[in-house]
């Protein structure tokens, strides 16, 4: 006689269900296409967890095209229950979630930090271009180093630019001929030429 396929060809080998439920697995037996023989680790967790009869219920009241993600379903939750029966699978997407927002933390400053490094760059580019013009025409920039002799660049000193270059590039004899500086002769603070 011809072996039937479907369910029927699978009622001379018992399903991981029947196996464990120690009964005959008839050939319209629900947990068969889904509980194989050779994976009883699989219906034993969710049988300890839900119940044979639970899943029945479950498997019998979805269509049959969903049958396959819901048994793999209860089978998650129930390996997560085993592993942590008082949180479950609800503790495993807890820790994600949490593991999650840390992630959107670290990816906010990193994203900050890039923003904060372009703008930095930005910036000095842009002034390294100007040729140090802008910078000394500016009326917001602040004199430093102020020293008491005309020959001392750093009296004049606002950084790097041309009119540092210039001053020293002023002839020393100048200093000798006015006896001790520009100062001397004109009896102001260099600062002052402009007035006169």
């Amino acid at each position: 006689m011809p072996q039937r396929s479907g369910h029927e060809a699978r009622s001379s080998s018992s399903c991981a269900a029947c196996k464990l439920l120690k009964r005959r697995c008839g050939p319209s037996c629900i947990f068969a296409p889904y509980f194989r023989s050779d994976e009883p680790k699989k219906f034993a967790k969710v049988h300890k967890v839900f119940g044979a009869s639970n899943v029945s219920k479950i498997l019998g009241e979805v269509p049959e095209e969903q049958r396959e993600d819901t048994v793999n379903s209860l089978a998650y939750e129930a390996e997560a229950r085993l592993r942590d029966p008082v949180y479950g699978c609800i503790g495993a997407i807890a820790i994600l979630q949490r593991k999650m927002a840390e992630l959107q933390h670290d990816l906010a400053v990193a994203r900050a930090r890039l923003a904060r490094a372009a703008a930095t760059a930005a910036a000095t580019s842009s002034v390294g271009t100007s040729g140090g013009l802008e910078y000394y025409d500016n009326p917001h920039v602040i004199v430093n180093n102020v020293g008491p002799a005309f020959g001392d660049v750093g009296y004049y000193s606002c950084g790097s630019g041309p009119y540092n270059e210039s001053f020293s590039q002023v002839p020393m004899e100048w200093s000798q001929d006015f006896g001790g500086g520009m100062s001397d002769y004109f009896g102001h603070s260099p600062f002052m030429l402009g007035y006169f």
